[in-house]
């Protein structure tokens, strides 16, 4: 079953003049008690920031926080002490776990273009980690990229504290790939431009696709596309 949910229907948020969102799930001052979290994945936020300004220092606790930057930079520090700029095409990873608080700044004169998923980890307690890797996704052709996962068969990927993985794909016009999973899986698509077809139905820019009990996705762009597809578990006892 795939569920389309048109970009019409994302929450729209500019709460300062700096920044601009858009909520897929429930956050901040929107709440839909039928758009909580598809499995794991409880926040996804198509953020853009302006430059000098940002997001001040704040707390998080017992969440997997992924960024990937898809334009700019954002300088990110921590209580932990980390002081680090992520760039475009680079993604990073926080484990709230226990607590931990962060600010994230565009510092240049561009503006920033990020996508900001939190997901439940898959156990409470957990210390606070950072990891950042510059995978280079945006440039990668016509194959599905492993961006962060909780699978350690995958290697040359961020890790999190969650059974899902989350991908990145630029297709060509035209061109097709294949996304096999199992009964027990649900997979999420977000298209950030370009127009792709999974399984015959087309999904548009900024348009999503949760589905539920499909095992394979044939994916085919009919004209050039970059999307984000996520692997997740079903049933919460696979978190």
């Amino acid at each position: 079953m795939l569920k389309y949910i048109p970009a019409i229907e994302r929450h729209h948020a500019a709460p300062v003049a700096w920044l601009n969102s858009h909520f897929l799930f429930s956050f901040a001052d929107y709440y839909d008690p039928k758009n909580v979290h598809f499995g794991p994945l409880r926040v996804f936020n198509d953020d853009m920031v302006q430059p000098h300004s940002g997001f001040p220092q704040h707390p998080h606790s017992e969440m997997e926080i992924v960024t990937l930057v898809l334009q700019g930079e954002v300088t990110h520090e921590d209580t932990m002490g980390n002081k680090t700029t992520i760039r475009k095409g680079e993604v990073q990873r926080m484990t709230a776990g226990t607590g931990i608080a962060h600010s994230e700044m565009n510092r240049t004169d561009k503006p920033l273009h990020i996508y900001q998923l939190w997901f439940l980890p898959n156990q409470k307690g957990l210390t606070p980690s950072y990891e950042q890797k510059d995978i280079d996704f945006l440039k990668h052709k016509n194959e599905l990229v492993p961006l962060v996962t909780g699978q350690r068969v995958l290697e040359d990927v961020v890790y999190m504290n969650s059974n899902t993985t989350v991908y990145w794909a630029n297709l060509r016009e035209e061109k097709e790939i294949e996304f096999k999973t199992f009964p027990i899986r649900n997979t999420f698509v977000y298209v950030k431009e370009g127009t792709i077809y999974i399984n015959g139905s087309a999904i548009g820019p900024n348009d999503q696709a949760r589905l539920t009990d499909e095992n394979v996705l044939h994916i085919r762009a009919e004209k050039d596309a970059q999307f984000i597809l996520i692997d997740l578990p079903a049933t919460e006892a696979n978190y």
